[in-house]
Order: structure tokens, then sequence, then C-alpha cells
């Protein structure tokens, strides 16, 4: 288990598309309200892994942290509740929604 400490911190990760190249992935701490946009470790190609970086002061209250990625053809990574209206509950084929990470006050 990963523990974040109150100030500064880099959020990171990978951001994919099988519809072609990442063109921006933007990053949400406050749970899907407000996003910001991260900066892209180039070079981003076609069809591959992208890593992304956003830096981001805590102020050490609960945060939830979620990404989405954008492709060059404007598809949008969906949020869970989406991905559900559009496959249903129980696609098996891929799993491609958001993920949200929570950290609690304790950084945990």
């Amino acid at each position: 288990m990963m523990e974040v400490r109150a100030g500064y911190n880099r959020i990171t990760g990978l951001a994919w598309s099988g519809h072609g190249r990442i063109a921006k992935v933007e990053v949400s701490t406050d749970g899907g309200k407000t996003w910001k946009e991260a900066q892209l470790t180039q070079p981003a190609l076609r069809k591959a892994q992208t890593r992304f970086q956003m830096d981001w002061d805590w102020d050490g209250k609960p945060a939830k942290i979620v990404s989405r990625s954008i492709d060059e053809r404007g598809n949008v990574q969906p949020s869970r509740n989406a991905l559900i209206e559009q496959v249903g509950e129980n696609a098996l084929f891929h799993y491609n929604a958001q993920q949200t990470w929570a950290v609690d006050a304790g950084g945990k």
C-alpha cells in the first residue's frame, strides 16, 4: 500500500487506447468534479502505452484521484457508470473505465 504525504506529490500513470495515439490525459483530485491536463512523456505513439504525470500539492484532506485518457480520434475513457450503461454489468470483454483511487486523511 502506498502512502501519500501532505505537500508536493507527483501523480503518474500509463494511458492506452486501441484506437490510436494518446492525445491528452486529464487528472482529477476531487473525484471527477474538476480536471487538469497532465504532461505526457514523448513520444506518444499509436496503440502504445503513454506515461503521464502531474504535480499535486495535497492539503492532507481526503481525496479521490482519477484519470481519463483522450486519444487522437477524440475517444474519451469512460467513467464506470458510462461503461456499464453502454455494455452492461456482466461484460467480460474489456474493462477500460476510469479507476478512482481514494486517499484518506492519513495518506493511505
